[in-house]
């Protein structure tokens, strides 16, 4: 059974985490074809793997003028969205989603910065989704942006060889879910987009069945009904000489939050979520919360004449209201590091490789913590923009030779 889990930890190492969160706030009108990874890995205690890779594809005109193909491919998960772009007016959008594969809903217990296999366990997960994205101002430089989504999950759960006897799964369920939000402007899915200025604020309502206890005893429950509200703000911005600065800041809470639905921070995925919450040198999502505020920045400075080599000190902080169940001692968590990174001049790939610090994380030895990251972006389009993307080339192939 051993080596059953660890191939199984390779597969969720090569798959997206939280990919059915990468969505933006109207169907984007622009041509991408990249591969992203990254990794996060911490030098105190073990620690689930934290990463991910994808192949993310956004492809306005899909084979009609008013369809948008949205595709992010991991080899165990996919998440898609079909736009369908004025179908319910000039300036509103219809978007039609599936995801699903394996691992997706793993679960990862966490108390006072020590991992607890024994309380963790994996799952699949299947849904559908239907979107209407609204531009209330078109052809503003900034425009503001309406969505609203309604979203059925499906979750299976299963055991590993680590965790208790004693502990029961939770039951498998669905969940109905419906956002709502505002946004103002938005930010590109890229790893170092060069300007983006963001103010958002959301309603996400989650409505799941069957609920009721599990763990030991029932100690910890699946809630029938949470409700999540949060907003962001946030401003990139790249100067003529190169040198950029980066600065977000979230807030959020909650109303009935369970260890499926509360805010989860830490550690350093930027692309792994929409709405990532990274404190430098803490584990990947090793905090949760029911209310939280925090706030990231980063100043990139370039290190030779050529723009290409760069170091970007990095910092971050929050102030959480632990779930119930997750706590720990000091509300505040905050954490420092720096990046250094290539850019091609080309803009067909860049590499960045982290390593932070966090002061307030609790560890054994006591409070610090280390952790090193590690990310890759290539940009496919950017290297033959006149062809069209792999996908189609490779659907286009085997159409050709079946």
């Amino acid at each position: 059974m051993r080596h059953i889990e660890n191939y199984r930890g390779l597969l969720v190492a090569l798959a997206v985490l939280c990919m059915t969160r990468t969505a933006l706030g109207q169907v984007d009108p622009d041509l991408r074809e990249l591969l992203q990874s990254g990794l996060n890995q911490s030098f105190h205690g073990a620690a689930p793997v934290a990463a991910y890779g994808y192949y993310y594809l956004n492809e306005p005109n899909f084979h009609h003028t008013n369809v948008t193909l949205r595709l992010a491919l991991a080899p165990v998960y996919m998440d898609s969205e079909v736009g369908l772009v004025g179908l319910l007016g000039p300036h509103t959008d219809l978007g039609i989603g599936l995801a699903g594969g394996g691992f997706a809903d793993n679960y990862y217990e966490f108390e006072r910065g020590k991992y607890l296999p024994n309380e963790s366990f994996m799952g699949d997960s299947g849904e559908g989704s239907v979107s209407l994205y609204h531009t209330f101002d078109p052809g503003k430089r900034i425009p503001l942006f309406g969505v609203l989504r309604i979203k059925e999950h499906y979750s299976v759960y299963q055991r590993t060889d680590q965790l208790a006897s004693d502990f029961t799964l939770p039951r498998d369920h669905s969940s109905l879910d419906w956002r709502a939000g505002l946004r103002l402007g938005g930010r590109e899915p890229l790893l170092t987009p060069e300007l983006a200025g963001e103010i958002s604020a959301w309603y996400e309502g989650q409505y799941r069945g069957p609920a009721g206890g599990y763990g030991f005893d029932d100690d910890r429950e699946v809630a029938p009904i949470s409700e999540l509200f949060w907003m962001r703000v946030l401003l990139i911005y790249t100067m003529g000489s190169k040198q950029s600065f980066d600065v977000n800041f979230t807030a959020g809470t909650s109303g009935n939050a369970d260890r499926f639905s509360a805010y989860r921070l830490g550690g350093m995925l930027p692309q792994a979520s929409e709405f990532p919450l990274s404190i430098p040198g803490y584990f990947y999502q090793e905090l949760s919360a029911r209310n939280f505020i925090s706030f990231n920045g980063a100043y990139t400075i370039p290190l030779t004449a050529d723009k290409s080599w760069r170091i970007t000190p990095m910092g971050g902080l929050a102030v959480v209201d632990y779930l119930p169940g997750t706590q720990q001692p000091g509300a505040f968590n905050s954490g420092a590091g720096v990046g250094i990174g290539y850019k091609a001049h080309s803009g067909n790939w860049q590499l960045l490789a982290t390593y932070g610090y966090g002061f307030e994380a609790v560890r054994s030895s006591g409070r610090g913590a280390q952790a090193v990251g590690i990310f890759l972006e290539i940009n496919l389009h950017a290297r033959k923009p006149n062809e069209p993307p792999y996908l189609d080339r490779a659907v286009g192939y085997l159409s050709d030779h079946l």
